[in-house]
């Protein structure tokens, strides 16, 4: 019998598998559970989304070349890309910033839930608060006249779990390196620069000068292309891809290099 075959038959394996896995839903449940029960939170991960979605789709702040397709096409699924970035890397930057100065990521590595359980809980948390996010901005974004192409979601679906994991391991990163004060500056201040200049709202072409080449770049401009090509064109452009995954990869090669429990 193979070593694989024997882990998966093993009882006592087994069970201390379904452990680790029950501690870690617990854990992740608790993650949602803070992130939505926080004023601030909540206010940066819904509702900020939601004004933004509805300022661009009823006002002309802000002017968008929409080549032909309709307003609401384009700025959803930017908004849905905004959203996305405010839970996995804003909300748990800051979070996990506070909890390592507080000693908290010390001891709960050190409890049966240990690291990994930790980590997976942070992310799965992530992925909870996320769906309660689409499901409150997407019916506003179609009240407001958005169409998505439905052949899309599965591409969808996809690309936001890869743009999940990029900026989960950059908060992880940003959290695990800086103090926890200069966290809650940087953090609000990279979303902001991303949400402006990363080619989130709206694609980086419509960026003036070198801004556009380099929020191709950025994986905040990769998630925001990668969205509008699935729910207008049904497909994720293959570049979007190939950058989040190589964010991903970079960003969690610094995490386990630089990433400090206390």
């Amino acid at each position: 019998m193979s070593l694989a075959a024997e882990t998966l038959t093993d009882p006592k394996k087994v069970a201390a598998r379904r452990a680790w896995l029950r501690r870690a839903a617990a854990q992740s449940a608790f993650e949602a559970r803070m992130i939505l029960r926080n004023g601030e939170q909540l206010m940066v991960t819904i509702i900020f989304p939601v004004v933004i979605l509805v300022l661009l789709a009823k006002t002309s702040i802000i002017e968008i070349d929409t080549q032909g397709a309709a307003t609401i096409d384009v700025i959803a699924p930017g908004v849905l890309a905004v959203a996305i970035m405010t839970t996995s890397f804003t909300s748990q930057a800051i979070a996990t910033a506070f909890d390592r100065r507080n000693g908290v990521l010390r001891l709960m590595a050190t409890t049966p839930l240990g690291k990994s359980g930790l980590l997976a809980g942070k992310f799965c948390g992530v992925i909870a608060v996320e769906i309660v996010q689409v499901a409150i901005i997407v019916p506003v974004a179609v009240a407001l006249g958005w169409r998505p192409e439905l052949g899309g979601i599965p591409a969808a679906l996809g690309i936001v779990a890869l743009g999940t994991i990029s900026f989960t391991a950059l908060a992880m990163l940003t959290a695990g390196v800086l103090r926890a004060e200069a966290v809650l500056a940087v953090a609000n201040l990279v979303l902001a620069g991303l949400v402006v200049g990363g080619g989130v709202l709206a694609p980086a072409e419509n960026l003036p000068g070198p801004l556009k080449h380099i929020a191709l770049l950025l994986p905040s401009g990769a998630l925001g292309d990668g969205l509008r090509g699935a729910f207008q064109h049904g497909a994720v452009p293959a570049f979007s891809v190939v950058i989040l995954l190589a964010w991903s990869a970079a960003i969690g090669w610094g995490v386990n290099r630089l990433f400090k429990w206390q």
